[in-house]
């Protein structure tokens, strides 16, 4: 079968490509580029957990190094520190702690009534874009099924019943034939475009100035939200500044700027730097690196259409948000982890559309969830100085928005939930509920993969099979020897092999909300599919068959029945 072809060499397309080829498709990258991405320390990206891991898991090397993970989050209004937050760091990286007395010139940072920091888990990690490209254009130099044409500019596309064929134009301008073609070349698609699918949404909802400098700040490796300065008068609400930690003491500083086209002039920008160093410094501005500069302008706009016969959208040409600090690269890194399992499937084994079909269906929904939440909440924090403005708590109140927005947390941030998908089984007669809802991704635990090796659950994702995980208190102080044809395990064993699907069989000591002998089922890009009480082979087998696009019921007797015979068989 013809390869796919994916248009745009960014980090969701470069992301796709190796989802893609860990389950054995092979693809075709259509770089409009040289080849290679220019150093821009001003152009960054912050990662959350699940896809920090991902993108680990796919390049095979420890991305979290080549970025800052903070050692903690702190939110201010004028003088006071509204809300602190230290987090779990990977082990090596966490930087020096911050003086608990550190004056940032206006007095301790502390939170109001001397509050402790809160914990909140594992940090964001922050690094600059052309890191990760390298990171991910290394990863696919070593692979086979990956080829990279660059300077080759999308022009036309044709599709039908069979496959599709992409015309380039540039150098090595020539024409491409692939089983399916996938769109990831950002906001202007051109893939989009040639499909006629609208792009419906608001232009420039946020702007912000933008500085990459060197510098020392009062707290090393924390980052900082200041809203309304003390220094700043004017704007909207007196202005607001965020500063990111990047490795080797580099800062990321964005100034959001007042509605409008006003030009940012290299003054302004540096005025800008200096008055915001000195009054976080608290004297005169320290000596500063300015290595680079931007403005950084939001939209918001989603895709009608995420779906068109063979050829599909991801990324920003599908959607465009980051607003109130969220990070619209994260939605795009699990959309290819999304496709990648359902195009691996319908490659190797031929489509089903219903499975294709749901692609949109959760992506979009989740997509357009968080722009909504961001429409709502942007009016509140952005509409100026209105008669809410002087509504006691309304500050603390904004400030918690603006908090889950840059540490993707509750419904502007939080990784999406897949519960009204169709690919959800409904009206299992075994289910039960875990603190992992249906349709939600998977808590990363430790298990016991088939050789006896201690691996973390996610380690095992994007292979194109199902998980099926046992939770088994005890299992892990006893060798797999003595456990693996105990008890329900031959039963197990023998309905997971009668599955439609690929799976792999784990096993794990515990997990959040699940009780012994609960047997999970997990799609291979790491979401719920269902938690049974027990092994129950009919309802696995129609799980797993409706996870997969279709329906079971003929086959699910038969599944039970070959469980039936693989524990007895086991038990001889």
């Amino acid at each position: 079968m013809d390869p796919v072809i994916i248009v745009g060499a960014g980090p969701v397309g470069l992301t796709l490509a190796l989802a893609l080829a860990r389950q054995e498709v092979p693809s075709v990258v259509l770089d409009e580029g040289p080849g290679y991405d220019e150093t821009r320390l001003a152009r960054t990206v912050v990662l959350r957990e699940d896809t920090t891991a991902l993108l680990a898991r796919l390049t095979g090397v420890p991305i979290a190094e080549a970025g800052a993970h903070w050692a903690g989050w702190r939110s201010m209004r004028r003088k006071q520190v509204m809300r602190a937050f230290e987090f779990d760091t990977a082990p090596g990286t966490r930087p020096d702690e911050p003086d608990d007395d550190a004056d940032f010139g206006f007095g301790p940072a502390e939170q109001p009534h001397g509050e402790p920091a809160e914990a909140a888990g594992p940090s964001p990690l922050h690094l600059a874009q052309h890191v990760l490209t390298g990171a991910l254009r290394a990863a696919l130099s070593r692979e086979r099924l990956v080829r990279i044409a660059t300077n080759s500019r999308l022009d036309a596309l044709e599709q039908e019943s069979g496959g599709v064929t992409a015309h380039t134009r540039g150098p090595e301008g020539t024409y491409w034939r692939g089983s399916y073609l996938v769109g990831c070349d950002g906001p202007r698609s051109t893939v989009r475009k040639l499909q006629d699918i609208r792009f419906p949404g608001r232009t420039a909802v946020e702007r912000h100035a933008v500085a990459a400098l060197r510098t020392e700040l009062p707290w090393p490796g924390q980052a900082l939200l200041h809203r309304t300065p003390p220094w700043r008068t004017s704007g909207p609400s007196g202005g607001e500044v965020t500063a990111r930690p990047l490795p080797d003491g580099v800062w990321r500083l964005d100034w959001l700027l007042p509605p409008g086209k006003d030009l940012v002039t290299p003054e302004l920008l540096v005025a800008r730097v200096r008055e915001t160093l000195a009054g976080w410094t608290g004297g005169a501005s320290p000596s500063y690196e300015l290595l680079d500069t931007g403005v950084h302008t939001v939209h918001h706009r989603l895709a009608r259409r995420w779906r068109v016969g063979r050829v599909f959208l991801a990324g920003d040409a599908a959607h465009c948000l980051g607003a109130l600090g969220t990070q619209g690269l994260d939605e795009g890194v699990r959309d290819a982890d999304n496709l990648a399992w359902k195009l691996a499937l319908a490659w190797h084994h031929g489509p089903k559309e219903a499975l294709l079909d749901s692609y949109q269906t959760e992506r979009r929904a989740v997509v357009a969830a968080r722009l909504r939440a961001a429409d709502q909440a942007l009016p509140i924090l952005r509409g100026g100085k209105g008669l809410r403005a002087y509504v006691p708590g309304t500050a603390r109140g904004h400030d918690a928005l603006l908090t889950d927005g840059h540490l993707g947390r509750g419904a502007l941030g939080a990784p999406g939930s897949y519960a009204s998908s169709p690919l959800t089984p409904r009206h299992l007669e075994a289910e039960i509920p875990v603190d992992t809802p249906p349709g939600a991704p998977v808590t990363d635990v430790r298990v016991t993969a088939e050789d006896g090796a201690f691996v973390r659950l996610r380690d095992r994702l994007g292979r194109g099979a199902l998980l099926v995980v046992l939770i088994a208190p005890g299992t892990g102080v006893w060798e797999r020897k003595h456990w693996v044809t105990a008890g329900v395990m031959p039963r197990l064993a023998a309905a997971v092999a009668a599955l439609p699907h690929p799976a792999e069989l784990l096993v794990a000591e515990s997990y959040p909300g699940a009780a012994a002998h609960t047997v999970l089922l997990v799609r291979p890009d790491g979401h719920l599919v269902t938690a049974l009480n027990g092994v129950r082979p009919a309802d696995l087998y129609t799980a797993a068959e409706t996870a997969l696009g279709g329906a079971a019921a003929p086959r699910a007797t038969e599944a039970a029945q070959a469980s039936e015979a693989g524990a007895a068989a086991g038990s001889r």
